[in-house]
């Protein structure tokens, strides 16, 4: 007798993205399109810090670092960026800018309280000296938080 295999329930939570303003951010977000359902929604995370702004402004814009107004701005641009992207995929998503420090703390934070139930984010590979002592966003979000991650390498 055969059995009729069960429909896939679609995933609770919404995808979030965390996205920098690079073009490895973007990249993570078109190769989670094709890994993906279209009409998710999704969450585009811009996490920013006073002091060391941790992502790339959009267009030609510069500021004050100090300015926390200027930064907390240009953040809400780059995610509105990065949901446009996302947006252009298939995706249904809400952009968010986050003051948090360390980066990848806001990430799992803001994937907590939205229920996310898979953060994307990209790999910036750093080795050495730099990959020391600058850390791994990525790799501390996998061993900080408890929903699934995917961590995409952009493919040389």
């Amino acid at each position: 007798m055969a059995t009729n295999p069960t429909p896939a329930t679609p995933p609770a939570g919404p995808v979030l993205f965390a996205y920098d303003g690079s073009e490895l951010a973007r990249y993570a977000i078109q190769e989670a399109a094709r890994e993906l359902a279209s009409g998710r929604d999704a969450l585009v995370v811009c996490v920013w810090q006073p002091a060391d702004v941790g992502f790339v402004p959009v267009g030609e814009r510069h500021f004050n670092a100090a300015q926390a107004t200027e930064v907390r701005a240009a953040a809400h641009e780059t995610a509105e960026h990065g949901a446009a992207a996302a947006r252009a995929v298939g995706f249904l998503p809400q952009s968010i800018a986050v003051e948090a420090a360390p980066t990848w703390k806001g990430i799992v934070t803001v994937a907590e309280e939205r229920d996310a139930s898979l953060i994307v984010l990209g790999s910036h590979r750093r080795t050495g000296l730099t990959g020391r002592l600058l850390g791994s966003v990525a790799a501390a979000v996998v061993s900080h938080s408890g929903r699934s991650v995917l961590v995409v390498h952009r493919r040389d």
